[in-house]
């Protein structure tokens, strides 16, 4: 056999397969290597649009605990305001019943020392009913003088 027979013979099988194989293997492959392509460009876009809006809600995430720090500080105060407010009230409803107590108990202690004024009154009157009834050694009749006796609790 010839070398160059041999040689031609796989040049021309050579050549019939790279025929077959572009024809028949190679459109697959090319096309599985583009499907395999356009994913992983789709999967970095993805990547990409993720990371942006990821970024933005970080933003977002950081303005909404912004906002809600400085709604709970407002309520705070607003709350400090009306538990200020509400001990004022406290203090003033129980200064007016404060007030009346007082004021019940002067009433009460008025009546009292005017009770004990009359009863005084009344003692004193018997008193200088007994020290006349001894002054004078005879006895002092209080229904006929009961005028004078009730001047004299008047006078006292």
């Amino acid at each position: 056999m010839n070398i160059n027979a041999t040689l031609i013979g796989e040049a021309i099988w050579f050549g019939v397969f790279i025929w077959i194989t572009m024809k028949y293997v190679w459109p697959p492959l090319a096309k599985a290597m583009a499907d395999r392509q356009k994913l992983i460009a789709d999967g970095l876009a993805a990547g990409e649009r993720g990371k942006h809006e990821l970024e933005l809600a970080g933003k977002r995430s950081a303005d909404a605990l912004r906002d809600a720090k400085a709604k709970a500080a407002d309520i705070i105060t607003a709350a400090e305001k009306r538990g200020a407010q509400m001990v004022e009230e406290a203090k003033q409803v129980a200064k007016v019943e404060a007030d009346k107590v007082v004021a019940s108990a002067k009433a009460e202690i008025a009546q009292q020392v005017e009770q004990a004024r009359a009863e005084l009154r009344g003692r004193v009157a018997d008193l200088a009913v007994a020290g006349a009834e001894r002054i004078l050694k005879r006895e002092v009749d209080a229904k006929a003088h009961a005028e004078m006796l009730v001047a004299l609790k008047q006078e006292l």
